[in-house]
């Protein structure tokens, strides 16, 4: 399929909003908690996908459907909420918006791994090339300085972890629910919950939230609404391949949406680091043509 010029567009907008909302998220999580931040973004995320589902998934009422769609949307609400949790705790600790970016994305080389380790789902060399780098380059970004690895850098990478489950939960219905509609219902699910833990273990100030109010609307309307809406128009007349792609590259718009807005700095090393998992990401997405007879 050849991509076109539009869908490229909205592909690299949505990679551009992703990478940049983990800068939203660095700057909200020194007024909120990370429960906080997440139970307001994620709850108006759900509800910003009313308009999109009724733009975009009209279809006839289905009960088996629906009563499995619901069923995966409370699994993957319930992942999504330990992910996302993780996540903004490991931008809370490490304070950087690149480095969380880049760690956070292993999940693209994490996922072809674990569908092949725990689904007897194919993979090629290229897949394994790309983990070595990914690793390699995980190994440059954090082991810098005196402490090595840090609790926000291991906290991160767990959180990756459940990224990946994540997505393998997805790819395992996706044939079998309503996309959209699943998305809102993990989107509530997961603000409920943080929601509720916030009330339990937060000190919820509204003068806090008020400062996080701009980061917050980001998160929840621009990352999750207008993203997923753009990620949607854009993966219709796109290469899936050329979509995993440019999608993954919000991990170099985080660096960037870092350097920019936050002025991050990190060591050579570092950035070696960073460009090394970028390439196991893009390595890790690619596939071997086949030679034809």
């Amino acid at each position: 399929m050849k991509t076109k010029p539009k869908s490229i567009f909205l592909l690299f907008l949505t990679a551009i909003i992703w990478g940049f909302a983990f800068v939203a998220q660095k700057v909200g999580a020194q007024f909120v908690g990370a429960f906080t931040f997440n139970g307001i973004r994620f709850v108006l995320g759900a509800l910003s996908l009313f308009p999109v589902i009724m733009l975009f998934e009209k279809e006839k009422f289905d009960k088996a459907k629906f009563v499995k769609t619901l069923k995966v949307g409370i699994i993957g609400g319930v992942v999504l909420f330990i992910a996302s949790t993780l996540q903004q705790m490991g931008v809370e600790i490490t304070n950087s918006a690149g480095k969380s970016g880049f760690i956070t994305g292993l999940y693209t080389v994490f996922v072809p791994i674990a569908a092949f380790l725990f689904m007897k789902k194919k993979t090629n060399i290229l897949t394994w090339i790309g983990a070595v780098c990914a690793v390699a380059g995980l190994y440059l970004l954090c082991m810098t300085g005196e402490e090595g690895v840090g609790i926000g850098d291991l906290v991160l990478l767990i959180g990756t972890v459940f990224w990946t489950i994540h997505i393998l939960v997805i790819d395992k219905f996706v044939g079998e629910i309503s996309p959209l509609k699943f998305a809102q219902i993990q989107f509530a699910v997961c603000g409920v919950l943080s929601v509720v833990c916030a009330l339990i273990l937060e000190d919820i100030s509204f003068v806090a939230i008020k400062s996080a109010a701009l980061p917050i609307l980001y998160g929840g309307l621009m990352s999750v609404g207008v993203a997923y809406t753009c990620q949607i128009l854009g993966q219709k007349d796109a290469d899936p391949t050329f979509s995993a792609i440019v999608l993954s590259t919000e991990s170099v718009f985080a660096a960037i949406g870092g350097v920019l807005l936050q002025n991050e700095t990190m060591t050579t090393s570092a950035y070696i680091g960073c460009v090394l998992i970028f390439i196991g990401i893009v390595l890790s997405q690619l596939k071997l043509k086949k030679k034809s007879a």
